[in-house]
């Protein structure tokens, strides 16, 4: 299983970036996806999570209201479309998966450990 993030880049305060996932080895309609972020010497942190179905959707409080994440399991990719954005969004964005729990059931997660597949990160720079 591959994850491919793409969509980073150099923006000004306020303008929007959209961030895309692209997974290879599995069928999107089986794995949650999700979005986490890192900064220098920080923690990676969540940020966005949705379901295998894209009917349900779970955000950090930093983002929460400005950042939409979405799927299109018809074509394998995940996105994160950020509006508004921040100096403080300024950090290395990864996307991630997971699959159901071993009873099947799917589940929306916002720790890390959950996360079975990783990509590589994608930098957003935010100018002040």
């Amino acid at each position: 299983v591959q994850l491919q993030a793409s969509g980073g880049g150099l923006v000004q305060t306020g303008d929007s970036l959209r961030l895309s996932c692209a997974i290879s080895g599995v069928t999107l309609n089986s794995v949650v996806m999700g979005w986490f972020r890192q900064a220098p010497g920080k923690e990676r942190e969540f940020v966005a999570t949705i379901s295998w179905n894209g009917s349900s959707a779970y955000y950090s409080d930093s983002v929460k209201g400005r950042f939409t994440i979405s799927r299109d399991n018809a074509n394998n990719i995940g996105y994160l479309q950020m509006n508004g954005l921040k100096p403080e969004d300024t950090v290395v964005y990864y996307c991630a998966a997971h699959g159901p729990a071993s009873s099947g059931v799917f589940f929306l997660s916002t720790k890390l450990g959950d996360y079975h597949y990783w990509g590589q990160g994608t930098q957003v720079t935010v100018s002040s």
